[in-house]
């Protein structure tokens, strides 16, 4: 399973990229926001920032709710980098889009999935990662994980080879039971990350261990 983060910090990413375990990155336009990026430009750079740091998918999100102006947008966020994946929305003209995006070779992640009949869609239209969101899931007394087994098991029985893509990770057991689940992604907070370091047992080892070094 492939790590992500989702973020648009500079200094998150380059730290996730220094643990030697950061594979790729999501980012829309509330985290650019979030960091102070305003206006197109300053946006448009930022992605090529985040490009240059990662040596792996960058999702940039669209802005646009129809077929003309998603693609418009994908062509050009597509132009900026190589690794950039263009990320597009549920709904029934981005579905157009992400087949358009197929058929021209351009990588595609089909965003804000809370079904599996959605998932199905994007896969047919030949996305290449769908995200269900799990976090909003389990917001709404519905089990995120389990969403993404059933996503799996209807690709490995159909044979799509859309990638799952884990997303709205809120803890640090999220990722393990995606990793049960069989995701092929997930994409997190730099916390949920590093909190798969931590373990009382670690610390009262090293603990006893620092003090027995200490004794010798």
């Amino acid at each position: 399973m492939r790590f992500f983060i989702d973020t648009a910090n500079l200094d998150q990413i380059k730290e996730a990229h220094a643990l030697g375990i950061l594979d790729g990155v999501t980012t829309n336009p509330s985290l650019m926001a979030k960091e102070g990026i305003k206006g197109h430009d300053a946006i448009m750079q930022h992605y090529v920032d985040i490009c240059n740091i990662v040596d792996g998918p960058v999702s940039a999100e669209v802005i646009s709710t129809d077929f003309e102006g998603m693609v418009a947008e994908g062509k050009k966020l597509a132009a900026l980098h190589e690794n950039i994946v263009v990320k597009i929305p549920m709904i029934k003209d981005g579905i157009k889009a992400i087949k358009w995006f197929s058929d021209n070779s351009i990588s595609t992640n089909c965003t804000l999935v809370f079904s599996a009949g959605q998932a199905i869609l994007a896969a047919k239209a030949g996305a290449t990662m769908v995200s269900p969101f799990i976090g909003r899931i389990d917001d709404s007394n519905w089990d995120g994980v389990e969403l993404i087994q059933q996503i799996v098991n209807i690709y490995n029985a159909q044979g799509y080879m859309t990638e799952v893509l884990a997303a709205s990770i809120r803890t640090p057991l999220h990722i393990v039971k995606c990793a049960e689940a069989g995701a092929d992604i997930v994409t997190c907070p730099l916390s949920s990350i590093t909190g798969l370091l931590k373990h009382p047992l670690t610390d009262l080892g090293l603990a006893q261990f620092l003090k027995d070094a200490q004794s010798l």
